[in-house]
């Protein structure tokens, strides 16, 4: 099993869907020669063609609405959107269009369209209020899309190339922090299901449910605790939208107690939706109320000592846990 990066694992499931799948093709700014603002697509030009790697205008609400009509039409487009921030410029046609074709039309219709958002803070340095957003809650609230955020190269892998072949439309949000991080990614026509949560680390005494890059601030915490003889187990949702509920409850039901961890701001995030499954599902098993952990409800500071401050950090998902398995 090869090792790469997250970059990478995106770019080799864009490569290996379009051989597979004439009709998959990209749309994006810059996404020819210069590979878009991170190069993910870069050199997939020289090999697919503009045709099928298109460069656009700096128009987002243009090219998604061009991407949705592709998608009716019988195509497999995958769009990128520079930065997730920008992506309120195409709100209308992802929300209003994509979502909702398809029970419009009482399912005679389907939109089968990827829209690609690297999204957070840029890889914990300065990149300001509107470049550095994670926008996991401004989808996950619409019926009709599905919204995934890998954490690990090979599921960054597996979940493009299941979202691709999804009928559905998928919103792709990429961590900026992760490009770089390295992990062992399986060849060939590696899959991940849309809708599966994964158990990064097996625990007995405390469930942390994290997404994105908060994974792996989840996983040091985690390692940090053993050292303590707390032993956590660290849940990845990998798509936010369907949540996989079994999964959740079922890690809770066994630890008694859950620390959920998002890196956008708390206020009616992701986090608050998987507190309020836990307390349903889980209620009786419960030994403690539930932890919520987010950004702080400010817009992202520029000022580097500022912008680290405002995120959860390891030592902070360490401490919840503690409250929480003390309590």
């Amino acid at each position: 099993m090869p090792e790469m990066t997250y970059l990478q694992a995106i770019h080799q499931a864009l490569a290996e869907e379009m051989r597979r799948d004439p009709d998959v093709f990209l749309l994006g700014e810059d996404i020819g020669p210069h590979g878009g603002a991170f190069g993910v697509t870069r050199g997939l030009v020289e090999e697919f063609g503009s045709e099928r790697v298109r460069d656009t205008p700096v128009s987002e609400n243009s090219y998604i609405g061009m991407a949705v009509g592709a998608a009716l039409t019988g195509q497999r487009p995958v769009a990128e959107i520079m930065f997730a921030d920008f992506s309120a410029l195409a709100f209308d046609q992802i929300v209003n269009e994509a979502a909702k074709v398809h029970y419009m039309f009482g399912g005679q219709a389907r939109v089968p369209i990827v829209v690609r958002m690297p999204q957070g803070g840029l890889s914990w340095k300065s990149a300001g209020a509107n470049h550095s957003q994670s926008v996991e809650a401004w989808y996950a609230h619409i019926p009709g899309l599905k919204v995934v955020l890998p954490s690990m190269p090979s599921d960054a892998k597996g979940l493009l190339k299941a979202a691709i072949r999804d009928d559905s439309p998928v919103v792709f949000l990429e961590h900026k922090a992760l490009y770089s991080f390295k992990g062992d990614v399986p060849e060939g026509d590696h899959l991940v299901p849309l809708g599966k949560a994964d158990i990064k680390r097996p625990g007995a005494n405390c469930t942390v449910v994290a997404s994105g890059m908060m994974v792996h601030f989840a996983l040091q915490a985690a390692e940090q605790l053993s050292r303590e003889g707390i032993e956590v187990e660290v849940i990845d949702p990998r798509t936010i939208l369907p949540l996989d509920v079994e999964t959740l409850a079922d890690s809770v039901r066994r630890t008694h107690r859950a620390v959920l961890v998002q890196e956008a701001v708390r206020t009616c995030g992701a986090v608050e939706d998987w507190a309020v499954h836990i307390l349903e599902s889980c209620f009786e098993w419960l030994d403690a109320a539930p932890r919520v952990l987010g950004g702080a409800d400010v817009p992202v500071p520029y000022a580097d000592a500022l912008e680290t401050a405002i995120w959860p950090r390891p030592e902070g998902i360490a401490a919840a846990v503690r409250e929480t398995c003390y309590a």
